[in-house]
């Protein structure tokens, strides 16, 4: 047995238990004075119970740590309230701006984002895959619109909503929210060239397993190509400190090539790193070289120029993505797969000449 005491400050019955003994709904009743099942329906937020009685449960389960088994519970409906949300990374910067705007719609709901890291690897992703889907999740939020057999299987056999994001180019399991990169590649391509920029050099992470910078520089070579101008020199990386990275290989294509015009990145951080070495070697920016990355970093607004970039929506996609689970989710729902393409526009910075 053991024995009932009062919180000091609440006055809330609190409990002397054994140590390492779960706590139950019964701890709670017997705490707040009502019966397990008006514990229930408090904890449920379901049934006609009074506000001081709901009050006084509620005071009850927190003043004793206790936590209700979400688990037991979904073996009845064969779903938990949790939200499976599958990236590539967090040490990238787009990532946290999209997790905040999940967050930002689900915390108004009874859903919770659960979140899991692929590494940029579809072996990865199937285990992660796997792994949460195994919860019985209210939705996934998934990253890219790539991915194996087997995990567009999964996500196809699941039976709940799947929000595939940050891309719209390619055919999703069931909804999408994200931007075209191949268009953003082609709109930056315009750019350039209205610019008056010719001899254009290209920095990326390494293709195979980044999709999006894959499909950005495809429309950007499309674009050119069409004018007559080819990339004259690219280089790629994988790994390390962006912003180095961005250095060392901004110094390696103009030894290299000294004639080049205009830079273009994958990414902001390595195009800052890659600014701040031209602006150390005394390069007449835009003038005499022209330069851009992609993601519209607020972080990198302090820079002595700022560098021309594009947003891409990372905040408003992952709001976007929330709603739809959070819609699809409420009981009764009747609504069908949605494709959300967002435009993100360019930012010309002190980098790039304006037309």
């Amino acid at each position: 047995m053991f024995a009932v005491t009062f919180h000091e400050f609440t006055g809330i019955p609190a409990l002397n238990k054994p140590p390492n003994r779960t706590l139950t709904l019964r701890d709670v009743s017997e705490a707040s004075g009502v019966s397990e099942m008006t514990v229930s329906r408090v904890l449920r937020n379901r049934g006609d119970v009074s506000e001081a009685t709901r009050l006084r449960v509620l005071a009850s389960a927190k003043a004793l740590g206790y936590v209700p088994n979400k688990i037991a519970g979904a073996l009845a409906s064969n779903r938990v309230n949790l939200v499976a949300v599958i990236i590539p990374s967090m040490s990238n910067m787009v990532f946290p701006e999209v997790m905040m705007g999940i967050n930002e719609v689900l915390e108004e709901t009874e859903l919770q984002p659960v979140m899991g890291l692929t590494d940029y690897t579809r072996e990865k992703e199937e285990k992660v895959l796997y792994e949460m889907l195994s919860w019985r999740p209210s939705g996934v939020i998934i990253a890219g619109l790539e991915h194996s057999e087997a995990s567009r299987a999964m996500l196809r056999a699941s039976g709940i909503p799947v929000v595939e994001i940050m891309d719209v180019d390619g055919t999703p399991v069931d909804s999408v929210v994200g931007i075209s990169h191949r268009r953003a590649g082609e709109q930056m391509g315009r750019a350039i060239l209205k610019g008056g920029y010719r001899r254009i050099g290209f920095m990326g992470t390494t293709m195979p397993r980044d999709h999006r910078a894959r499909k950005r520089f495809e429309g950007l070579t499309d674009v050119l190509g069409k004018a007559g101008v080819e990339i004259a020199e690219r280089e790629f990386y994988s790994g390390g400190s962006a912003l180095l990275k961005g250095r060392e290989m901004t110094r390696a294509m103009m030894e290299r090539d000294p004639d080049l015009d205009f830079l273009y990145y994958s990414n902001d951080m390595i195009g800052a790193g890659g600014l701040l070495w031209l602006l150390e070697q005394g390069y007449d920016i835009p003038g005499t070289i022209g330069l851009a990355g992609f993601n519209g970093l607020n972080m990198l607004k302090g820079l002595p120029r700022e560098l021309a970039t594009m947003d891409a929506c990372r905040h408003e996609i992952g709001r976007r993505a929330a709603q739809i689970i959070a819609d699809r989710a409420k009981p009764g729902a009747d609504v069908g797969p949605q494709r959300i393409a967002l435009e993100p526009q360019i930012s010309y910075g002190d980098t790039l000449r304006r037309p």
